[in-house]
C-alpha cells in the first residue's frame, strides 16, 4: 500500500465517538486521529496495539491525523476504508471495464 505522506507510528490508547481515537505517538505526545471506519470494530480495538497514523494539512479539519492501520494479532489490519476502496474501484475499471 503506498500513502501519500509518511506515516507516523503510535500505539492506541482508546477509541470512542465512533470517529476518534486517542493514540501516543512513538515521541510521547498524545494525539486525536479521525477514524473513517464507522463500524464497531470490536476485534480492532486493543489498548496499546502499534497503529500508523497519516499527517493532515488541512487547516478546517479538527483532527490533525488520520488513522490508517493498526497491528491485531501478528497481522496489519486496514482501518481507513476510503483507501481500500478507491484501490478496488481502479481495479474494476482495469480489469472490467467498470467506471
Amino acid at each position: 500500500m503506498k500513502f501519500k505522506r509518511k506515516l507516523i507510528h503510535g500505539h492506541l490508547v482508546r477509541r470512542y465517538k465512533r470517529f476518534l481515537a486517542d493514540v501516543v505517538l512513538d515521541d510521547g505526545t498524545e494525539v486525536t486521529a479521525h477514524c473513517t471506519n464507522s463500524g464497531s470494530m470490536k476485534s480492532c480495538l486493543e489498548e496499546g496495539a502499534e497503529v500508523w497514523l497519516s499527517p493532515v494539512d488541512d487547516p478546517k479539519r479538527k483532527t490533525r491525523f488520520t488513522w490508517e492501520m493498526i497491528l491485531i494479532g501478528g497481522d496489519w489490519v486496514g482501518i481507513n476504508t476510503w483507501i481500500y476502496l478507491s484501490n478496488v474501484k481502479i481495479i474494476l475499471m482495469f480489469f472490467c471495464g467498470i467506471e
